[in-house]
């Protein structure tokens, strides 16, 4: 078995994903994305494939399939699977007592059940310290209005996160909010306002670096606070 380290990052193709396939190709890790837009993956796995070894999966990590294919591209050991994968809900995003149940259904589906689907997939391939990352929000944890879909959602993936950590203390589970960013879904969230004072994706990357590299006990991190311990 090869010493290169494999990682699994669902969303891929653009924002946080990329940023932190680009830090890890930079490292040599072998990296498996994914995305639902073929082109935007394609062109990411092309950037990508100059540094390291990139097997890109199009297709929808909400279906089972998909999911399968994912995990099947690592022949031998998962060393990190970060689910960064997420959908934001209609925009502009209703309240909580006109929210349209099939979107709020869907948004749990790919938000919270993909997750421990493909994290169920991936533990036969995980050795001792093997890492899941699941990308959360401070949505999760403060009642903004508007946010009663995605907020709840990622709220059921961090408590998920937290009982995985409990359970398999031989690996590092951790749910990671990156805060504000420059990103798309950001740009969903708040249609019509200038987000251009939120920082770019790249500068959260430290922090999850950080906490690959390192041995922290499994948990909820804000990248802020990861970086800041690390200067």
């Amino acid at each position: 078995m090869s010493g290169r380290r494999t990682a699994i990052i669902t969303g891929g193709s653009r924002g946080l994903g990329l940023a932190l396939a680009r830090a890890l190709a930079r490292r040599e890790w072998r990296l498996v994305i994914d995305a639902r837009t073929r082109d935007e993956l394609e062109r990411a796995a092309r950037e990508l494939s100059q540094l390291t070894d990139v097997e890109a999966v199009p297709g929808d990590v909400g279906d089972d399939g998909h999911r399968q294919v994912l995990v099947a591209a690592v022949r031998d050991r998962i060393d990190l699977l970060v689910n960064n994968a997420s959908v934001l809900g209609p925009s502009p995003q209703p309240e909580l007592g006109a929210y349209p149940l099939p979107e709020l259904e869907r948004v749990y589906r790919i938000n919270v059940l993909a997750p421990l689907a493909l994290i169920q997939l991936a533990l036969p391939k995980m050795d001792t310290g093997g890492c899941v990352i699941n990308i959360t929000s401070d949505a999760a944890v403060e009642p903004y209005p508007g946010w009663g879909g995605y907020g709840p959602a990622k709220a059921a993936l961090e408590q998920l996160t937290a009982i995985l950590g409990a359970e398999h203390p031989e690996l590092r589970a951790y749910s990671v909010d990156p805060g504000d960013m420059r990103t798309r879904m950001h740009q969903d969230a708040f249609p019509g306002e200038d987000i251009s004072d939120r920082p770019l994706p790249e500068e959260s990357v430290p922090g999850l670096l950080a906490l690959i590299d390192g041995s922290l006990p499994s948990g909820r991190f804000r990248t802020r606070d990861l970086m800041a311990a690390v200067r």
